[in-house]
């Protein structure tokens, strides 16, 4: 009766002999015994070990693979995917408790931090007069040594006026502005662009490789505190979302 269980796919307990299969493989990612870009055993070798047929487990590595998990290389095999490290659109958090509520680590690396004038692009954005005084910061964030972000923001220093006294190392600029300049609301847009050669660098991705590129205006007191352009690596990371009823309303 078992084998006859398995040759059609469906184990005694109700769960698809395929869904034990990538129940399995998944496990064994998790628990760290395959690393991303380490292969996994084939598909023979499967076979053999779950007793089942190719095509039960062909379905499973194809379903891993269309999830992102695996990837498949012609001629060489079958092997654990680059992590894809996810965001929240809806919910304005900082990156660094995304990244520590994966129970993963977060670093920062401040590339810039200035005063300069507006040019008249960003005065029409900040709703100011032109040739306005702003603060400007630039900082990549890391997730377990991996860059996964480049944060390009300013800054309206009559809401934030101590934003370049902060140390950008120890606390995100979101972390600092929530308490400084309390959300009042928020807009934002979402595309894919290619990599410009200083982003590229900064994410150690190959110039003109596709990224998922946040743009957010934030405001707080009735004035637009910040404008933050967010760089992510399209090979590693995405973003994720849920509605509540009425949200859409």
């Amino acid at each position: 009766m078992e084998a006859q269980q398995q040759t059609t796919g469906q184990a005694r307990d109700g769960v698809p002999i395929f869904q034990r299969i990538k129940d399995f493989l998944t496990a064994q990612i998790a628990a760290g015994h395959w690393k991303e870009g380490d292969v996994i055993p084939s598909e023979q070798a499967l076979v053999r070990q779950f007793g089942v047929s190719r095509m039960t487990v062909n379905r499973a590595v194809r379903e891993l693979t269309a999830e992102a998990v695996l990837t498949r290389r012609q001629g060489s095999g079958t092997f654990v995917a680059p992590a894809k490290y996810q965001a929240t659109l809806l919910e304005i958090r900082s990156i660094a408790d995304e990244v520590r509520g994966r129970g993963h680590v977060h670093r920062s690396s401040l590339q810039l931090l200035e005063q300069a004038r507006s040019n008249d692009l960003l005065a029409k954005q900040f709703e100011l007069p032109p040739d306005q005084v702003l603060f400007h910061s630039i900082i990549v964030h890391y997730e377990n040594g991996v860059p996964i972000q480049v944060e390009d923001r300013w800054v309206n220093p009559r809401v934030a006026p101590d934003y370049l006294a902060q140390d950008f190392t120890r606390l995100t600029p979101n972390e600092y502005l929530v308490q400084a300049a309390p959300l009042q609301g928020a807009s934002y847009s979402l595309e894919a662009l290619a990599a410009p050669r200083d982003i590229a660098d900064m994410l150690a991705m190959e110039a003109r490789q596709p990224c998922l590129v946040l743009r957010r205006q934030t405001r707080s007191g009735g004035q637009v505190a910040s404008l933050v352009t967010m760089w992510h690596p399209g090979h590693r990371y995405q973003f994720a979302g849920s509605f509540a009823a009425g949200m859409l309303a």
